[in-house]
């Protein structure tokens, strides 16, 4: 008998589905199913993918849903307690399926709570061309019937009877070894027979095998964050929620043969056609009569007199109507528009835009409009490559803003399209080896050392899996193969691996409809209220949805940062534009290296490239920026042979096209030339052969081997010739870099090393800010400012801006970038410091700045041990001197005193408002039992009452001071009273000193015990900061002093060592196998100064170095 399963959870139903979408369908088309479901969880993430598997199938797609249905209203969200009801609906027409995209975005957008809900307003609303069925013992029928209330179940009966009708409702049977479910079945077939329905027979298939139910049961675990051994967690009776065959579902249902008819039946009901590949182009707003199509020609030949002076040469003119003709031809006039639109608002509103990306920077259209800044014609980019006719997919125009106001552009999009047609796009984390294994590990409930060790001995690369680790790791082998419990550790997770995790927003990504977006795709909302599509970029481009990336880049922030410096600093007002491309000093730091901090160039490898590459003029920089990449880094050592020799051409020809890369094939826009000179294929033909190459089209590239061999031999190229081209060709397709993403980035990595050239401290001050939150990259930076000369100053509430400033040669550490500041509380103090002066007090500070954003104890501790409040006293005296300030209530009395219930803000880690307690008030400063800091409790002995004889004023509590106490609004300093009973000279020691400066700013400013060994340091090691840029497997030298020992036995009882070491710009850890450790064990001891070399070993997300020797230094003498 036949049979269709229409109630299917597959990977998309996120840690509770694990029925692979490609697994499912073929095992449905190898059982002899004509169709298949999917009904995921509240969602319909996987619903294009599911439906392109069904159609390479040959089996029919029925789309559809478990959607999860408030007991009451949607909008109602206070029960506390999750009790949604499940509904299967299923799309019958493309009006149902359009209806089920309204129904699962409202449970996103309005009705989530727990889990995306909707209720019955909104399913009567949009319940024409859907199907439903009752579901599992959570639906709401078999809910009351299994909780033995006929009528509430038969009132929710008579209620979807209304909403769907009696040829749309059916009853849904289930036979999984459920408790109840039995007596549920008969109850069903009753009000089927009452109600004159009918009934279908379902599985919930969860897994697609019987065998699959523990992996599945650790997937249930990893949802929920607990072991397998809780009896206490959410997990499935049996193993019978698989996808049976249907000679299974036959044999269960014997007794009610039409409950499986009825399957075929409602599957061939269900027709939906999702229009791949069409064009779902939004229209730009236009004056009526307008086409855009004419707006975009008058725009193009505007911007491109303007960008010429009103001249521009014949060749550009007849390119701008090449393209003109293209865009039209193809329906992209009003993308280009829109893209133009968006992004003359950036620029009118002073955010950075980036001069291109991708291969967009190929077109002289988006130069003419603004949307890129370089010329393609003057820097031989191909607009093929951008767009051509052979392309089938929609071209890309990606866009890089200034990253710390990309989200302007994002809103001004919004209001210009309106919210309902424009989302931001979802992305899926997935299950990576290393990761799935530590999940598996956890919900098994094995020890975190078992699970580490395994989790360790799988490489940390691009791509790798569980089966290749396997096949590539001895060591993982012996210990699955011999360990019993390692042995299932390793089936489950691998079972599970590249299964959907989670959900986030893509980085970039915008999506804009035609009209309302969920007319065409399900939205969904984040936590932090972003609206995002379903559907994954890759489905939305098969959709034919216009979809752009939105890129943050933060080297434009930089750059504008650094200009904003220079005229502020120096008076000069220079802008991008004005950078020369000739500049022989810039040229000259880039051939020498002198790159930390410019964009792309960075890196210690790169650094090492450029010595040898010798950049002379601004293709050089294009060609370094495609070749420091994995895949064409191969082709470096030809490069710099040929770059300093003399270049070689397999044919006269072909000296136009690699004359620029001195003979070598580098960018990909070559190999289009190449085979467009040598075979004379169009260009958008060449451009279908390196993506054939690419992707290992194999019947493609015969084809195309054939077609380029016919015609080089008809251009008259020897065979034999032609076929030593083609073949390189197929050698360097892979490893070519895109000239058109190249050459943009090539500039801006040009323009950050010519303002590093020539405005150093600015240029360092722009980056200093823009890396705040990273510690490691400041403590690099600040170092690199100091081997170039430049002072770093310390913080001060008084000198210091919001970010990091410049003052001459000197550089100011800024006040956002103090940890647990913030840059609220530090625009707060800078703002109020500008509108009423300096600060002339610690106490006159917390006065000012009580009741800002931010301003918690924490803030104001910190603001005292980074030292920016040094110029009041010591950091021991003036953090003392907070706690009395603190004692005395000060924030409640100058609340009261400007009508403010509590201006001195709790620390964000509470979580009710209540101050903690810490921060409580009452009592003696330093007494635990009152909250008194700890820390600082011998400060507060010689602590002198704040008494005046005969003084009155108002109590911190509001009411009337004692007799003889004066309040602080009167005009009293408590800083002067306090100061009277200590010594001014007073301080902590240097060690705590420069332990706070590190942990509070990234960097040590009073001193650093490497200080004596910097120059050496220099001379010999890369700094720690930079190791994250250097490739693992690569020999390095690093440098530093020892922080931490941590010696371990083999298991041959040799001695071995972790050492984690640290220099002016970070830390690292040094594993120091037998062989070595035992060369140093003796000397080798905390604090000691050392020299490491060793291999650069990649931890998921963190390096450390597998040493090979150490070398101790000794102390410099002056």
């Amino acid at each position: 008998m036949k049979f269709v399963h229409l109630h299917v959870h597959t990977e998309w139903s996120l840690l509770d589905g694990a029925c692979r979408i490609r697994e499912a369908v073929k095992k449905a088309r190898d059982t002899g199913m004509p169709a298949l479901a999917i009904t995921d969880h509240g969602n319909l993430y996987g619903v294009v993918e599911f439906y392109k598997a069904c159609q390479e199938a040959g089996i029919r797609p029925v789309l559809g849903c478990e959607v999860y249905v408030a007991p009451g209203s949607r909008f109602q969200k206070d029960s506390g307690v999750d009790d949604a009801f499940h509904l299967v609906l299923l799309a019958e027409s493309q009006e149902g399926y359009g209806n089920l995209l309204k129904l699962s975005s409202a449970g996103f957008l309005e009705g989530f709570y727990y889990h995306p809900r909707v209720d019955r307003e909104i399913l009567a609303r949009y319940s024409k061309g859907l199907i439903a069925l009752s579901a599992c013992l959570q639906g709401e029928i078999p809910y009351h019937l299994h909780n033995r209330d006929r009528e509430a179940a038969e009132r929710a009966l008579r209620e979807y009877l209304d909403i769907f009708g009696r040829d749309n409702l059916f009853l849904e049977l289930q036979r999984n070894g459920v408790a109840g479910q039995d007596e549920v079945n008969r109850q069903l077939l009753e009000l089927s027979k009452k109600y004159e329905l009918e009934v279908v027979a379902t599985n919930d298939c969860h897994y697609l095998n019987r065998g699959d139910s523990k992996a599945h049961d650790i997937l249930l675990c990893i949802q929920t964050g607990k072991t397998r051994d809780d009896p206490k967690r959410l997990k499935f009776p049996g193993n019978d929620f698989y996808m049976k065959s249907p000679g299974e579902m036959e044999s269960q249902f014997r007794e009610v043969p039409e409950a499986l008819r009825q399957t075929v039946e409602i599957a061939g009901r269900c027709d939906v056609k999702l229009g791949l590949g069409k064009l779902l182009m939004p229209e730009f707003p236009l004056e009526p009569g307008l086409r855009p199509e004419t707006v975009l020609r008058e725009m193009a030949v505007a911007g491109l007199n303007s960008r010429f002076d009103g001249r521009p040469d014949e060749r550009r003119r007849q390119r701008l109507e090449y393209e003109l003709g293209m865009i039209e031809k193809m329906g992209y006039a009003s993308y280009f528009l829109i893209v133009a639109d968006f992004v003359r608002f950036a620029r009118e509103n002073g955010i950075a835009v980036g001069p291109g990306r991708g291969s967009a920077a190929g077109s002289l259209v988006a130069y003419a409009l603004g949307i890129t800044d370089i010329d393609p014609v003057e820097f031989d980019l191909v607009f093929e490559r951008f767009l051509n006719p052979e392309r089938v997919t929609m071209p890309d125009i990606d866009i890089d803003f200034a990253d710390d106001r990309r989200d302007e552009v994002i809103d001004y999009v919004r209001r210009k399209y309106g919210e309902d047609r424009v989302a931001q796009i979802i992305t899926f984390g997935t299950m990576q080896a290393r990761a799935v294994v530590r999940d598996v590990g956890r919900a098994m409930g094995l020890p975190y050392a078992d699970i580490d060790r395994v989790a360790k001995l799988i490489p940390y690369q691009p791509g790798m899996t569980l089966e290749r680790a396997l096949e590539t790791v001895p060591d993982l082998k012996t210990l699955v193969t011999t360990k019993k419990e390692m042995g299932e550790l390793f089936a489950y997770a691998s079972s599970i691996e590249g299964m959907p995790r989670h959900s986030s927003v893509h980085a970039a990504g915008v999506v804009i409809g035609p009209g309302p977006l969920s007319d065409y795709v399900p939205l969904a909302k984040t936590q932090e209220n972003v609206v995002v599509t379903q559907f994954p970029m890759e489905s939305l481009e098969e959709l034919g949805l216009l979809k752009m990336d939105f890129l943050a880049l933060r080297t434009l922030t930089v750059i504008q940062r650094t200009l904003e410096l220079v005229k502020e600093s120096r008076g000069i007002e220079l802008k991008e534009t004005d950078i020369p491309l000739d500049d022989p000093e810039t040229y000259r730091e880039i051939s020498n290296g002198e790159t930390l901090g410019v964009f792309q160039l960075e890196s210690s490898w790169v650094r090492d490239v450029l010595r040898e590459l010798r950049p002379e003029k601004f293709t050089d920089i294009v060609a370094a920026i495609a070749l420091c990449r994995p895949g064409p880094m191969e082709q470096i050592p030809e490069f710099l042979r040929a770059r300093h020799g003399k270049p070689v051409y397999l044919h006269p020809s072909l000296e136009p096209i690699l004359k620029e890369t001195y003979g070598v094939l580098v960018y990909q826009e070559q190999i289009l030339k190449v085979a467009s000179t040598i075979a004379g294929f169009t260009l958008g033909q060449a451009d279908i052969l390196r993506r054939a190459v690419g992707k290992k089209k194999g019947e493609i590239l015969k084809e195309m081997e054939k077609a380029f061999m016919e015609g080089a031999v008809r251009n008259g190229i020897d065979e034999k010739l032609a076929r030593t081209i083609y073949e390189l060709i197929l050698k360097f397709a892979n490893y070519g870099f895109n000239k058109n993403h190249a050459a943009p980035y090539a500039l801006v990595a040009y323009r950050t090393a010519y303002l590093k050239t020539h405005y150093p401290p600015e240029f360092l001050a722009a980056e200093l800010s823009s890396v705040a939150g990273s510690q490691e990259k400041v403590g690099l930076y600040v170092e690199e400012a100091r081997r170039l000369g430049l002072s770093v100053l310390g913080p001060s509430v008084n000198e210091s801006r919001v970010g990091f400033s410049v003052h001459g040669t000197k550089i100011r550490y800024g006040l956002a970038s103090i940890k647990n500041v913030g840059l609220s509380l530090a625009r707060a103090i800078v703002e109020e410091r500008e509108r009423s002066g300096r600060y002339t007090s610690l106490e006159d500070l917390v006065i000012r700045i009580y009741g800002k954003s931010g301003a918690s104890r924490r803030a104001f501790e910190s603001l005292i041990r980074s030292g920016a409040c040094d110029e009041f006293g010591s950091r021991k005296s003036n953090l003392a001197f907070l706690e009395v300030l603190l004692s005395r209530d000060l924030g409640r009395t100058i609340g009261r005193a400007e009508n403010q219930l509590l201006l001195f803000a709790p620390d964000p880690e509470t979580t009710n408002g209540e101050r903690p307690a810490d921060q409580k008030v009452a009592g003696q400063a330093g007494d635990p039992e009152s909250g008194g800091s700890r820390a600082i409790e011998p400060e507060l002995e010689g602590a002198l009452p704040l008494t005046i004889p005969g003084g009155r004023g108002c109590h911190a509590g509001g009411a009337p001071a004692p007799e003889g106490q004066i309040p602080l609004l009167e005009g009293y300093s408590e800083m002067t009273q306090y100061k009277k009973g200590r010594r001014e000279d007073e301080d902590f020691p240097l060690d705590v000193r420069l332990r706070d400066e590190r942990e509070l700013l990234g960097i040590y400013l009073s001193g650093h015990v490497l200080d004596d060994y910097r120059d050496e340091l220099r001379k010999s090691t890369v700094p720690i900061g930079e190791i994250d840029s250097v490739a693992g497997g690569r020999m390095v030298s690093v440098g530093g002093r020892v922080a931490s020992i941590k010696e371990i036995r083999t298991r041959a009882g040799e001695p071995m060592a972790f050492v984690t070491i640290e220099d002016f710009t970070g830390s690292i850890e040094i594993i120091l196998f037998p062989r070595v450790f035992s060369q140093v064990r003796s000397t080798l001891s905390q604090d000691s100064v050392v020299v490491v070399k060793g291999r650069v070993q990649e931890q998921e997300e963190t390096r450390r170095i597998i040493g090979e020797s150490v070398r101790l230094l000794e102390r410099q003498e002056d």
